[in-house]
C-alpha cells in the first residue's frame, strides 16, 4: 500500500504534544520530590479534586483504543455501539453507589487489600495475581493500537514503534505520581477531544453535512442501532451491548485498581463521586465523537473500501488512513491526530506499568520482606517498573495477532475483570460467604471465561453472527481489488457453534455469574461466614432498598452483620482510627475486633473527609 508521510508541521505538532505531556510529568516529578512518601506517589496525598480525576478517568480507558478502534467498529457493523451510552449509565451509577463507599471509607490504597480484611491473604494474593495478568494483556494492547497508527500514516517501522513506545513508558513511570499521571491524562483528554472535533468538522463538510453522512448511513444500514434479538451468539445487539456492556464496563471501573486508586485520591467521598459522574460524561462525550467519526468515514469510503480492496491490511487502520486523506492538505492536522492516539497512550501505559510495580511490591514484595530500608525499597520499586515495562512491551507483539483492537481490549477485560467484579460482589454483598467460597468462586469464574475466550479464539463464531454490513469496491482501482471471503469453518466441533461462539462482550458476563454462583454454594457446603463476625463497613447492604418497608426483613437480609447496632454510626461521627485497625489486621492476621470505621465522616453530608485521616496514618 501508498504510504502518506508526515509533513515538517505534522512532526511539530506531535512532537510539541509529547513534549507536553512529558513536560507535565517532569514539573509533578520536581515539584514534589520532597514529598516523595508512597502516601504521595500512589494517592496525591488524598487531596486530589474531582476535575481532573474526572478526565484522567476518562482518558485512562478511552485512549488509543477509543480513537482507532471504535470508528473502525461502526464503519463495518454500524452505529449499535452508541449503545454504551446505556451501559456506561449503568456502571457509574453501580460503581459510585455500590464499589466507591466500601473503598473509600475503609481508607484503603489497594482494592485488594479489601480482600485480605474481608476474606484472607490467599484471597487476595489470588487477585492481585489475576489483575497483574489483565494489566499486561491490556497494556500490550494499548502499546500496540497506536503504534500501527504511526505505522500506517508516517512510514514508521511498526515494531520499531512499538519497542519506543515501550522504552519512553518505562522511563515515564519512574518520574512522578499519581499527581504527574492524572494532569497529564487530563490534557490528554484534552487533546483527544480536540483531535475528534477536527475529523467531525472536516469530515462532515467534505461529505457535504452531517445530513448527507446520516443519510448516506442509513442507506448503507448503519444506523440500524436498536436490534433486540436476545440471541447471545450475536456479536452486537441491543442485550449485548447494554447487558454484556455493564458487566464488562464495571470489571474496569468498579473493582480496577486504577480506577479506585483515582477515586481514592480524592480529598472528600463527594469529590470521587463527583469524578466519576463528571466521568460520565466523558465518556459519552467520547463515545458520540468516535461513533460519528465511524459514520463519516463510511460515507467517504462508501463506494471504495479501502480494507476489502486491499489498500489497507486491518480494519485498525481505516481511521489513521482516513486522516490522512481528510487532512491530506493541511499540514499539522496528521499529525494532531496521531498525537491523540499516541502521547494519550504514555500515561495510560505508564500508570499500568506504575499499578503493577505497586502492587507487587506491597502485596509480594512487602510481604516476604518488611523490613526493607526506604533506600532498598525504592530501588527495588524502580527496578518492577524496568521488569514490567519490558514484559508490556513484549505483549505488544502478541496484540497484533488479537484482530481487532476494541475487540481484543474489551476479551481482555472480560475474561479478568468478570471473575474479579464476581468475587468484589461476593463480599461486599453476600455476608455469608467465607473466604473458600471467594477462592473456590474466584477460580471457577476464570477458568469459564478463559474457556469460552480461547476456545472463540481457536474455533471464530460463525460468519452469519459476525460478518460485517455490506462494504462496497465499486470505484476502487480494478487491479487492487481482492474479494473477501468467509472463511472456511471445517472440522468444528459441536460445541464451537454454541459455547465458543458466545458474543464477546458477554465473557465478563460468564466469568462473574459463574464466580458468584460457586462462591454461595462453596460456602454453604463449607459452613457460611457468621455475619456478626464481619466489620458492617466491609458490606454494602443493598438489601435497605428493597424491604425498606420492614426492618424485620432488613435485618433478616443483613445475615447478621450489625448494621444497625449504633456503633458504626458513632465511630463515623468520632472519626475513630479505622486505618490503624486495618493496618494492624494486615499485619497480625484478620483480628475484626481491631476493626473500627474510618475518620473524618460528616453525617450531615454523608461524606468522608481524607484530611482525618491524613492526620492519623502514616505510610
Amino acid at each position: 500500500m501508498e504510504v502518506k508521510n508526515f509533513e515538517v508541521w505534522d512532526y511539530v505538532v506531535f512532537a510539541a504534544l509529547f513534549v507536553i505531556s512529558s513536560g507535565i510529568g517532569v514539573f509533578f516529578a520536581i515539584r514534589e520530590r520532597k514529598k516523595a512518601t508512597s502516601r504521595e506517589f500512589l494517592v496525591g496525598g488524598r487531596q486530589m479534586t474531582f476535575g481532573p480525576v474526572a478526565l484522567s478517568l476518562t482518558a485512562s480507558f478511552m485512549s488509543a483504543v477509543t480513537v482507532l478502534g471504535t470508528p473502525a467498529e461502526v464503519y463495518r457493523f454500524g452505529a449499535s455501539f452508541i449503545i454504551f451510552f446505556i451501559a456506561y449509565a449503568f456502571v457509574i451509577i453501580c460503581t459510585s453507589e455500590l464499589f466507591l463507599p466500601v473503598f473509600y471509607r475503609s481508607g484503603i490504597t489497594s482494592t485488594y487489600e479489601y480482600l485480605q480484611l474481608r476474606f484472607n491473604k490467599p484471597v487476595r494474593y489470588a487477585a492481585t495475581a489475576i489483575y497483574i495478568l489483565q494489566t499486561i494483556l491490556y497494556t500490550g494492547v494499548v502499546v500496540y493500537a497506536p503504534a500501527l497508527a504511526l505505522n500506517q500514516v508516517t512510514g514508521f517501522d511498526l515494531w520499531g514503534s512499538v519497542f519506543a513506545t515501550g522504552i519512553v513508558c518505562t522511563f515515564y513511570c519512574t518520574l512522578g505520581g499519581l499527581k504527574a499521571v492524572v494532569w497529564t491524562d487530563a490534557f490528554q483528554m484534552v487533546v483527544m477531544t480536540v483531535g475528534f472535533l477536527t475529523v467531525l468538522i472536516q469530515g462532515s463538510a467534505d461529505a457535504g453535512g452531517l445530513h448527507n453522512v446520516l443519510e448516506q448511513s442509513a442507506n448503507g444500514s448503519r444506523l440500524n442501532i436498536f436490534d433486540f434479538d436476545v440471541d447471545p451468539l450475536r456479536r452486537h445487539t441491543f442485550w449485548t451491548i447494554s447487558v454484556g456492556g455493564t458487566f464488562t464496563w464495571l470489571g474496569i471501573y468498579g473493582v480496577n485498581q486504577s480506577t479506585i486508586q483515582r477515586c481514592i485520591s480524592c480529598k472528600t467521598e463527594k469529590h470521587a463521586k463527583l469524578a466519576l459522574y463528571f466521568n460520565l460524561l466523558g465518556l459519552w462525550v467520547i463515545l458520540a465523537c468516535a461513533v460519528f467519526s465511524g459514520l463519516i468515514m463510511y460515507s467517504h469510503f462508501k463506494d471504495c473500501d479501502p480494507w476489502t480492496s486491499g489498500i489497507i491490511s486491518a480494519p485498525d487502520q481505516l481511521m489513521p488512513y482516513f486522516v490522512m486523506e481528510l487532512f491530506a492538505t493541511m499540514p499539522g492536522l496528521p499529525g494532531l491526530f496521531v498525537a491523540c492516539a499516541f502521547s494519550g497512550t504514555l500515561s495510560t501505559v505508564a500508570a499500568s506499568i506504575n499499578a503493577l510495580a505497586t502492587v507487587t511490591f506491597e502485596d509480594f514484595v512487602k510481604s516476604c520482606f518488611p523490613h526493607l530500608s526506604d533506600k532498598l525499597s525504592t530501588w527495588i520499586s524502580k527496578g518492577l517498573c524496568l521488569l514490567f515495562g519490558i514484559i508490556c512491551t513484549s505483549m505488544a507483539v502478541a496484540a497484533s495477532l488479537l484482530g481487532s483492537v476494541v475487540q481484543a481490549a474489551l476479551s481482555i477485560h472480560g475474561m479478568c475483570g468478570g471473575p474479579m467484579l464476581g468475587l468484589f460482589s461476593l463480599g461486599i454483598l453476600f455476608p455469608f460467604v467465607n473466604w473458600k467460597g471467594a477462592l473456590g468462586g474466584l477460580l471457577t469464574g476464570i477458568i469459564l471465561s478463559f474457556w469460552v475466550a480461547t476456545g472463540a479464539l481457536i474455533y471464530p463464531a460463525p460468519t452469519s453472527k459476525t460478518w460485517p454490513l455490506p462494504l462496497s469496491t465499486d470505484q476502487c482501482v480494478p487491479s487492487n481489488v481482492t474479494e473477501s471471503v468467509p472463511p472456511l469453518l471445517s472440522s468444528r466441533p459441536a460445541i464451537a457453534e454454541t459455547w465458543y461462539a458466545l458474543s464477546y462482550l458477554y465473557y465478563s458476563a460468564v466469568g462473574c455469574l459463574g464466580c458468584m454462583a460457586a462462591g454461595v454454594i462453596i460456602s454453604f457446603a463449607t459452613g457460611h461466614q457468621k455475619g456478626k463476625d464481619i466489620q458492617p463497613l466491609l458490606i454494602r447492604p443493598v438489601c435497605n432498598l428493597f424491604c425498606f418497608w420492614s426492618k424485620k426483613y432488613k435485618t433478616l437480609c443483613w445475615c447478621g452483620v450489625q448494621h444497625d447496632s449504633g456503633t458504626e454510626q458513632e465511630n463515623l461521627e468520632n472519626g475513630s482510627t479505622w486505618k490503624q485497625g486495618a493496618d494492624s489486621v494486615l499485619r497480625n492476621g484478620l483480628r475484626r475486633e481491631s476493626l473500627v470505621h474510618v475518620p473524618g465522616y460528616d453525617p450531615k453530608d454523608k461524606n468522608c473527609d481524607n484530611m482525618a485521616l491524613e492526620k492519623i496514618t502514616h505510610f
